[in-house]
Formats: C-alpha cells, structure tokens, sequence
C-alpha cells in the first residue's frame, strides 16, 4: 500500500511545488513590472503633462488613469510569466463579456469620457476661462475639468455639472482664450443731429477711458436707419479681458457718451408711435343724464 501511495504523493507534492513556484514568479514578476512603471512611466507621463502646461484639476485624472494602466499591464504580464495560460484565456473572455454589456449600459458615460480626453487633448478652454455654449443659453466661468462633467459657476454665482459630451458636440465660446477682446455697442441718435459730431463724441470718449485700448484704434459706423434714430455702432477692444472688466469697461464708456450726449444737445430718441382713427359712440343719449344749470 506504501509503495502504490508513493506515485500520488510525489505527485499531489510537484503540483503544490509547481503552485508555489507560479505565485512567487507572478508576485515577483508583478512587483518588478510596477515598481518600474511608476519609477519611469508615470513620471514620463508627469513631464509630458506639465509640457502641455496643464492645472493640476486636468493632470490628476490622467495621472490616475496612467496608474491604472501600469496596475493593469503588470497583473498582465505577471500572469504570463507564473504560466497562468488557461487562467488568462478564461479572465479574457469573461473581461470581453463584461465589458460588452458594461459598454451598452454606459455608452453616455463612455461618450462623456472620450470628450474629456478631447477637451484634455484640444484644449478648447482651460480652469477660468469665461464660455458661452448653446446659442448663448449659457455662460460662466469654468471651476473644473473632469473626464466625465466640467463644473461652471454662472454670473448669478450658480454652479452648472456640464456632462463634457454637450461642450464638444455644439460651438463653444471662449471670448478670452486671446489677449484682447472686441466689444460693439449701438448707440441711437436722431435724424436731425448730426453724425459726424456724433462720432466725434464716442471715439473721444473710448480714447479717454484708460481700459480701452488705442491700438487697434476705436471705430465707429453708421449701421443702421431705424424707425427712429440712426444707428452708430462703436467697435472697442480691452486688453487681458474678463467678464467683470468687459461688464465693468463697457457700462462705463456708454454712461460717459450719454453724459457727452447730453451736455452737446444729440438727442438719444426712443420709439414713436402714432395712433389714427376716431371713436364711435352710439346710444348714449339715455345713459348721460341731463345737468342743470
């Protein structure tokens, strides 16, 4: 009995030598594979980023993600190495099941993901950019970037969780990715004042406000004739801008041309309206009583 429990035994003792040697070439393997990935990889990673001269909310899911892969190719290559051949097959196909039905589950998530890498990639605007985006519905200023939603504090000091997919499908409006902005503004007056004096008055006044700048120089065209006035429209540019210099820059310089209006006689008309026709009264000689004298 000794001598047939021999073979099992040298067996059932190879197959757990055999076990040990797979797991301790896997935790090695393992241990190598992602000690060098975040010595090299993720710093590589790192200095890449901040040649793209990203904020720290934009680097650290990227960072992340980065991490995540190094963790993911060592798992992989480890059980390579420990021989986990059948092991990896089964892994494999329940991977590509699971992420077939995780992908139709999430496909708006995904969707969102894929436009933070774009909006990471092609920075359309970056963390205090002031945006407009759906025909102008919305603006504000951009608090965070993330891989699925983009955080936007309104002028009314509303915060707005933007899923990214809604900033890249439509247009996007940065008015301050460039160092300088153009602001236009109509002013009215009437058709008997006169035009050139007019002129006169708003190129003089944004030459006089210390915001505005002189190069490239104020303009102003009649633009339109109206009902009732004629339409001066001033084009102005402010250096650095932001919204509370554009807001602040712009109500100062149209209260001065009102001012200036004011003080030389231009009339700044508002709409007339004539009203024609008469009013028929019919039987009321029964309904006003007679008064004595």
């Amino acid at each position: 009995m000794m001598v047939e429990a021999l073979p099992f035994l040298e067996s059932a003792l190879g197959s757990y030598a055999l076990a040990v040697t797979q797991a301790l070439y896997f935790v090695v393997s393992f241990a190598a594979i992602y000690l060098a990935g975040r010595l090299t990889v993720v710093p590589l990673v790192g200095r890449f980023l901040d040649r793209r001269d990203l904020d720290r909310h934009a680097r650290r899911p990227l960072v992340k993600l980065t991490k995540f892969a190094v963790v993911f190719v060592a798992v992989s290559v480890a059980f390579g190495f420990a021989d986990y051949g059948n092991f990896l097959t089964s892994l494999a196909t329940i991977a590509a099941a699971a992420t077939l039905a995780i992908g139709f589950a999430m496909q708006d998530v995904i969707a969102n993901f894929v436009a933070g890498v774009f909006i990471y990639t092609d920075g359309p605007f970056k963390i205090g950019d002031w945006i407009e985006w759906d025909n102008g519905s919305y603006s504000g200023v951009v608090e965070d970037i993330g891989l699925r939603v983009t955080r936007v504090r309104t002028f009314d000091n509303e915060l707005l969780t933007v899923p990214n997919s809604q900033l890249t499908d439509g247009v996007i409006k940065n008015p301050v990715d460039g160092e300088r902005l153009r602001l236009k503004f109509l002013f009215g007056i009437g058709y008997d004042d006169d035009i050139d004096r007019a002129t006169e008055i708003i190129v003089e006044e944004a030459r006089s406000h210390p915001d505005i700048l002189d190069d490239p120089a104020p303009s102003v065209r009649l633009t339109e004739l109206g009902d009732s006035s004629v339409g001066l429209q001033s084009r102005i540019w402010i250096d650095d801008p932001s919204r509370a210099d554009y807001v602040k820059t712009r109500g100062e310089y149209v209260t001065s041309v009102k001012e200036r209006f004011d003080e030389e006689g231009i009339d700044i008309p508002y709409p007339n309206r004539t009203l024609e026709g008469g009013l028929e009264l019919a039987n009321v000689e029964g309904q006003i009583e007679p008064t004595d004298d």
